[in-house]
């Protein structure tokens, strides 16, 4: 469609240029034969003159005409005269992106409302545009600045922002080979700074965006008297800058980034994450932002792609008049946003509900059970939360989607990982189980003791009548207490995304370590997603050892509400008969979830930094106070140790290396049983 609408007015253009072509030697034949010869000739080049004059006076007062379309055409025909206007403004940018980019087959969308008052920018950003499509990957940028945005970043501050640094990428690309671009670029930003002049003003509290941007502007036309009056704008202007050397899109990238969490928002790596894990988010975990449309892989894919194209348009863009600001559900102290029963849609309930089994496979809860189970555990700090309880999309799937194949090739990864570590994992199986076999017979052998009755021991009857001590037999006693249960509780937010073969590995360990020991045992993942709390069981407690095999399917995804998955699992471990219970928990130490509002659905209240931290922790004490030993097994980075630590105390294992994994793991274990 784009190329037709090209390929017509072109020839609507080349038809009207023929005709005047022909139009020319038609006025100067106006005489008749012999005509262009002496006085006939004068006058009819005069009269062509006159003629001509005539039919550029028309065209010149109907401009007026086409000022107020409506006036003169009425809305039909000023819409159909406005409408032949913009698709020939367009036909125009679009060639010059296509020249600049060389790629005759790329979308792209023109800004045509934007050139009637700033036609140098518009030019000048389809040159850009062009430039960056031929030298740098725009999808990965564009999906960059999506994972971005999913994670609540400022859609006002980072989509200037990366305009900024794509302009910077590009600059010596476009001087190089194309130099009248230069004066558009120029005249481009004279127009940027008198419209960022009327954002930037002396008032304390102006956006430091609209600061950066100005000083940016400024610089690229030489006017270098603002530089030193606004440090943190200073600091921001050199790392764009820097990319006048940029190599490839991650240099882009990595700047975009370290402008923004450390200039624009220095506490949104706290809350959210480096670099890593945004990258590391799922491109279908980008569908949050058109849920409803999300129900089948196609319109997963057409609405991610959708959004891409329109958030390049708005990336690529230096002027952001008149923007809205990006539209967030809580406050900045992280206060529950008031949510009225009359703004609950029941029909987007369920089709996150729908989504949801999309994702992860049907639950094996009944609706009662699971209505019970949310009554029960989501409240407090986890109102509004949704506990779904599964096999896993693997072992329940609703449709073998694209979530469903991305599952099978992560659990494929995590056994092609095994198979290489085979002999180490094997290693670590054996050494665990026997520690624990060994610990096991040892408190169910039988243990004697003195005692006022049982068999007689000969060698104490001298002591009737000399002493008080009447204990004169040895009984033997069986032990009672050698039963034990144990939970494995596995993390599975994104955060593990880097190491998911690893943790997969590490809890298949530990279960087939107890599995051969003869423990019974249960290992479940947990994550958070969309204002639900997914816990996958990989194994139930009296499952054969062939189910250990499920743990492979381990795929890290979304968030992690802590709290709430121990608060439920160790709920259903106090269940069970054994005496003995122990909760293993391999976690990265850092409970966050930032479930973004689902519109006319309940919105749970957001679970991160200090309130996570401290509702895990009082989760552990109380597991502890009702008798279950509990371990953590800690499998994150190095600087979220002391989060950790404050959780789990000094019951916690810091494991850097797999082949140390089983002797970590059994000495707290052994530690444990002996302690019984």
């Amino acid at each position: 469609m784009k190329y037709a609408e090209n390929n017509r007015i072109s020839h609507r253009q080349l038809y009207r240029q023929i005709l005047l072509t022909f139009l020319a030697p038609f006025l100067l034949c106006l005489n008749g034969k012999g005509g262009l010869l002496g006085l006939s000739g004068v006058m009819g080049i005069i009269l062509a003159v006159i003629f001509l004059l005539l039919y550029s006076f028309f065209y010149l007062r109907s401009t007026y005409g086409y000022a107020d379309m409506i006036r003169s055409f009425g809305k039909a025909g000023a819409a159909e005269q406005l409408e032949e206007h913009h698709l020939e403004i367009s036909n125009r940018i679009r060639n010059l992106f296509w020249t600049v980019s060389g790629d005759y087959d790329t979308e792209f969308e023109p800004d045509t409302e934007k050139y009637v008052y700033s036609k140098q920018t518009v030019l000048y950003e389809a040159v850009k545009q062009g430039a960056f499509a031929r030298y740098f990957d725009q999808k990965k940028l564009g999906m960059y600045l999506m994972k971005k945005l999913h994670f609540s970043a400022g859609e006002d501050m980072l989509l200037p922002l990366a305009g900024l640094c794509m302009d910077a990428a590009v600059n010596r690309f476009i001087i190089r080979e194309r130099l009248g671009t230069k004066e558009i670029r120029e005249q481009a930003f004279r127009e940027l700074e008198k419209a960022e002049e009327e954002q930037v003003s002396d008032k304390a509290g102006t956006d430091l965006i609209h600061r950066i941007r100005l000083l940016y502007i400024r610089h690229v036309l030489e006017n270098t008297d603002d530089e030193g009056m606004d440090p943190q704008a200073e600091i921001a202007l050199y790392k764009i800058l820097s990319l006048k050397d940029a190599e490839n899109t991650e240099d882009v990238i990595n700047v975009i980034d370290e402008i923004y969490n450390h200039v624009l928002d220095p506490s949104f790596e706290k809350r959210n994450g480096n670099l890593e894990k945004i990258l590391n988010l799922p491109d279908m975990a980008l569908a949050n932002d058109a849920w409803q449309e999300c129900m089948t892989d196609e319109q997963m894919e057409d609405i991610i792609q959708k959004y891409l194209s329109n958030l390049k348009k708005k990336m690529m863009s230096l002027d952001i008049r008149n923007k809205k600001k990006k539209r967030f559900y809580f406050s900045p102290e992280n206060e529950e946003v008031p949510e009225s029963s009359e703004n609950i849609n029941p029909q987007a309930v369920r089709r996150i509900r729908e989504y949801v089994e999309l994702n992860y496979g049907k639950s094996y809860l009944s609706e009662s059970e699971q209505a019970r189970v949310n009554r029960k555990f989501c409240t407090g700090i986890h109102k509004n939360c949704i506990l779904y309880l599964t096999d896993g999309i693997l072992q329940n799937p609703v449709i073998k989607n694209n979530q469903y194949r991305f599952s099978q090739l992560q659990f494929e990864k995590n056994k092609a990982y095994y198979g290489n570590n085979h002999w180490i994992i094997k290693r670590n199986i054996s050494v665990l189980a026997e520690s624990l076999k060994r610990a096991f017979i040892i408190r169910k052998d039988d243990f004697v003791s003195r005692s006022d009755a049982g068999q007689l021991v000969p060698e104490r009857l001298w002591k009737i009548g000399r002493t008080d001590d009447d204990k004169l037999f040895n009984r033997k006693k069986r032990s009672e207490d050698s039963e034990f249960v144990i939970d494995v509780l596995i993390d599975s937010s994104g955060s593990q995304a880097g190491r998911q073969a690893q943790v997969a590995a590490q809890g298949y360990i530990i279960s087939e370590a107890l599995s051969q020991a003869g423990i019974p045992h249960r290992v479940t993942g947990y994550c958070a997603f969309w204002g639900y709390t997914v816990l996958q069981r990989f194994r139930d407690y009296e499952d054969p050892r062939e189910t250990n095999e499920r743990i492979f399917q381990f795929r890290a995804y979304a968030n992690n509400r802590d709290g709430l998955a121990l608060k439920t699992v160790c709920s259903s471990l106090m269940e069970r008969p054994e005496k003995n219970k122990i909760l293993i928990v391999l976690s990265d130490g850092k409970p966050c979830d930032m479930s973004i509002q689902r519109p006319g659905t309940r919105q749970p209240k957001i679970y991160d930094g200090e309130g996570a931290v401290k509702d895990t922790a009082y989760e552990v004490r109380r597991a502890r106070n009702q008798g279950i030993f509990v371990i953590g097994i800690f499998v994150g980075n190095e600087e979220e140790l002391s989060v950790e630590k404050r959780i789990y105390g000094k019951d916690f294992a810091y494991i850097r290396n797999i082949s140390n994994f089983s002797r970590m793991v059994g000495t707290f274990l052994r530690r444990q049983i002996d302690m019984e």
